[in-house]
């Protein structure tokens, strides 16, 4: 198997890590959102007003579920789903960086955290990989 193509396996199982750990993450913090009870370890962010802390929930655990699905089925338009899910939760961490977060490293973490979302969106939809297993759209 040829360098790049290795590369791209490991970027796509990178993914796939981080949609498993987004969907555990978010029904994990879901669960306590509405029970009260940490069932591993607290995860609510106090700073955060509920409706907030409910979105932020309900988007991390989107991603999770519409990329996981997206590729288990080869859905044409999981990339595109997962862009539109990356703006949503661009935009609440925006929020929730510049209105509701008080640590020092804040904006770091939201500079991370786009630059993150820019580069999987770039491999979903420009990779020769990807847009062979998810066919034309």
């Amino acid at each position: 198997m040829h360098l790049s193509a290795i590369a791209s396996q490991a970027v796509t199982y990178a993914i796939i890590a981080l949609a498993v750990f987004m969907l555990g993450w978010g029904v994990l913090g879901m669960l306590e959102y509405a029970t009260g009870a940490a069932p591993v370890m607290p995860l609510q962010n106090s700073t955060f007003p509920a409706g907030t802390q409910f979105l932020h929930w309900v988007l991390i655990i989107a991603f999770g579920a519409v990329f996981l699905t997206g590729y288990a089925t080869r859905w044409p338009l999981t990339p595109f789903a997962v862009i539109v899910l990356f703006a949503m939760l661009a935009t609440m961490c925006f929020i929730q960086t510049f209105d509701f977060m008080t640590n020092s490293y804040r904006f770091a973490a939201f500079a991370l955290e786009c630059v993150l979302y820019l580069a999987i969106a770039t491999y979903l939809l420009r990779s020769e990989r990807m847009r062979s297993w998810f066919g034309p759209v």
